[in-house]
This record gives structure tokens, C-alpha cells and sequence, in this order.
């Protein structure tokens, strides 16, 4: 397999590291991360101007026709920078469900305002007892006349402080655990019964807890068939595993990247600490582990909209548990070979290492990733 970045791909990647390195550095996100919000609305804007925010989306729908790799390559840049812009969870998340599940009318309604930057989304789907288990869910839609009228409670829902529009799964059928019975809704952020408590992360960004008291959404509000939404479901959390995958490779890249200058800078004996051979072999291993999230990253997100769900599934769980295994490496080596100042809030090291730490967890952590790799069908889905 052809791992190559074609002509225009690498031109999306130089023009992403460009604009990241001079006008959203990790300085930038030092400061949003004090802010309620946490992003600026404005550069947002700016982002859609690069044509980032549709870049995935079908032209017939208003995007510019490409793939999820594409969508990587740009990720992968942004996390270089600590971006903390919802690309995640408007883009690859709401924006992918949308573009598979929602009529025109609906796509010109919440899918073009925020390709323009116009708009951010959220999706909610995680309950508190729920996990990672996407068919657990309490939250529940009633048929109310023409509308519905949701009730329950979402947490950990990225953006979802901030969000013009919410996705909302709810059980409009069936019991708390069956796959059937779930549907997506599209809720505004400030609709009455709707409780918002903002979450600061431990990496400096934001998550929501979000109770639903009687949220009444009219007919039109329901994307794609009723009771039908699970397999849709998986499909975004998938996709957005993937994209964590991208995200933490640019963050894995900068720990190394800045390790290796801080051995060449750094001086112990009057000679720089890595010219000392057992430093060089850990840095070696470390580059080792990033290549290995690099390739899997790759594969993953060539995978990431395959229409066999089994493939999937098992390139980007292998995907997941490399970020979290070898990731986990480039960190603590990293955070060790910089002493004690790597852990210190004014080293931007640290900040990598908490994002990392969310990353790790979002979509599926080691053990769960591990776990549904194993129960594909023999691993006969793995190419």
C-alpha cells in the first residue's frame, strides 16, 4: 500500500503547518485556555476560509469532495499547535453524521453555516453509565403530535458549552441497551429545558454535561429513519477515533522533535547530554514508537469511511492502541529526558502530555480498543 502523500496532499499539509506555526501557536492556546469558551469564533472563520471545515464533504453538498485523509493530514498539523478549534467534534463528528444522515433541507440549515464558520456543532451520545458502549442509553425522545420531546442527560460532550447545534442520540424504542431503538436529533444549544454545565478538561479545553428536561424539537429535527441510528453512531465514534489518531500524531511529533533539540542544547559535563549513548537509545526507541503511530494513523484514516464496518473497526482500534501504547512511550521518555522542568506548567511539554492523556481516552481507550479487535472474526478483518 502507497502511503505517499500525493501533490495536493502535501500542499494541504505545508499550507496547515504555515498558518498553524504563525497564527495559532501553542502560546495562543496558553491563553484560550483561561477564556469560558476556549476558541475564538474568529478564527474559526478563518479556518473555514482555508476551506479546512468541508474539505471531506461532497461537493454536492457544498464541500470540497475529499477523503478522510485529507481531513488527517490537517489534524495532524493542528495538533502540532495545540489548536483548540472543535474540528473534531463540528467537523468529524456532527459534520460526518450529517453529511451521511441528513436531508438538503437540513444540510443547508446546519451543515453549510457551519462549513462557512459560521456555526460550531457538538454530538452528545455518552451517559454516565453508558462508557464506551454506544447502545447503552437512557435518554429518551416521546412522540409529542408532530415533534418529539427529549429527556436525559449526555456528558463529555466535546463543544458542547458551545455549540450552535447539538446531535443528540436518544432511545426512541426499545430497551436501555438494545442497538435498536436509538435515533439522532438536531437540538439547538440554547433550547429551553436544555442545562448546560461547562467541564474544563485537564488538557485546557472543554467538555459539557448536558440534561434534557422536556426539549421539544419539531418533526424535522429527526436525521435520517427513526429507531434506526446505530450503526450511524458507531460509524462517527469510529471516525472520531481516528481523528484523535491524527491529532495525537502531531502532538507525538512535537514531543520528539523538541526532545531531540533539548539533548543537542542541553549540557552536563560540558558536553551536550546527547552525545551520551544511553540517551541516544531512548530517543531512538522513541522514533521508533512515532513511526509506528504514523503508519497505523495512515491506514486508519484510509480506513476510516471503508463501507466494510470490520475493517474498519480493526485498523482503527489497532490505530487507537498504538497512540495509546506508543504514544505513551514518546510521552514519559520525553517528560524524563527534559528532568523536572518537563513537568512544569510553563514547559509546553506538559501541555502535549495532558492532550495526550485526553486523546488516549476519547473514543475508546487501550483495553477497549484491544477488546473489540479481538471479537472481529478471528482478525480476519485486518489487511
Amino acid at each position: 500500500m502507497n502511503f505517499d502523500l500525493t501533490e495536493e496532499q502535501q500542499m494541504i499539509m505545508d499550507q496547515t503547518a504555515k498558518f498553524v506555526a504563525q497564527e495559532t501557536p501553542v502560546s495562543r492556546f496558553r491563553k484560550l485556555r483561561e477564556t469560558e469558551r476556549g476558541w475564538e469564533p474568529e478564527m474559526w472563520a478563518r479556518m473555514a476560509e482555508q476551506g479546512w471545515l468541508g474539505i471531506a464533504i461532497p461537493e454536492a453538498q457544498g464541500g470540497f469532495g475529499g477523503s478522510f485523509v485529507d481531513l488527517a493530514i490537517i489534524l495532524e498539523q493542528l495538533g502540532r499547535g495545540l489548536v483548540p478549534e472543535p474540528f473534531i467534534a463540528s467537523v468529524v463528528l456532527a459534520g460526518g453524521i450529517l453529511s451521511d444522515q441528513a436531508d438538503e433541507k437540513q444540510c443547508e440549515a446546519y451543515l453549510t453555516p457551519m462549513m462557512e464558520g459560521q456555526t460550531s456543532l457538538a454530538f452528545a451520545y455518552s451517559e454516565t453509565q453508558s462508557r464506551y458502549n454506544l447502545s447503552d442509553c437512557l435518554t429518551r425522545a416521546e412522540k409529542v403530535g408532530d415533534g418529539w420531546k427529549i429527556s436525559g442527560e449526555k456528558v463529555w460532550v466535546l463543544n458542547g458549552h458551545a455549540a450552535d447545534q447539538i446531535i443528540v442520540a436518544a432511545r426512541t424504542g426499545g430497551d436501555q441497551l438494545d442497538e435498536s431503538g436509538l435515533s439522532l436529533f438536531v437540538v439547538d444549544g440554547d433550547a429551553q429545558g436544555l442545562e448546560c454545565i461547562r467541564v474544563p478538561g485537564m488538557d485546557g479545553q472543554r467538555t459539557a454535561v448536558l440534561r434534557f428536561t422536556d426539549v421539544e424539537v419539531s418533526a424535522d429535527r429527526l436525521l435520517g429513519r427513526e429507531g434506526d441510528a446505530f450503526a450511524t453512531i458507531e460509524k462517527a465514534v469510529d471516525r472520531g477515533a481516528a481523528a484523535a489518531c491524527a491529532e495525537g500524531l502531531g502532538q507525538v511529533r512535537e514531543l520528539f522533535e523538541r526532545t531531540v533539540a533539548y539533548l543537542k542544547e542541553r549540557e552536563q559535563f560540558g558536553v551536550p547530554i546527547g552525545s551520551f549513548q544511553a540517551l541516544q537509545h531512548i530517543a531512538s526507541d522513541m522514533y521508533a514508537e512515532m513511526e509506528l503511530c504514523n503508519s497505523a494513523s495512515i491506514l486508519a484514516s484510509i480506513q476510516a469511511d471503508h463501507p466494510d464496518s470490520e475493517i474498519r473497526k480493526a485498523e482503527i482500534s489497532a490505530a487507537k492502541l498504538q497512540l495509546s501504547d506508543g504514544g505513551w512511550f514518546i510521552q514519559k521518555n520525553a517528560i524524563q529526558l527534559f528532568g523536572g522542568i518537563g513537568v512544569t506548567d510553563e514547559q509546553d511539554e506538559g501541555l502535549f502530555f495532558k492532550r495526550l492523556r485526553v486523546l488516549n481516552g476519547l473514543f475508546g481507550d487501550a483495553d477497549w480498543h484491544v477488546s473489540r479487535f479481538q471479537s472481529l472474526k478471528a482478525f480476519e478483518a485486518v489487511v
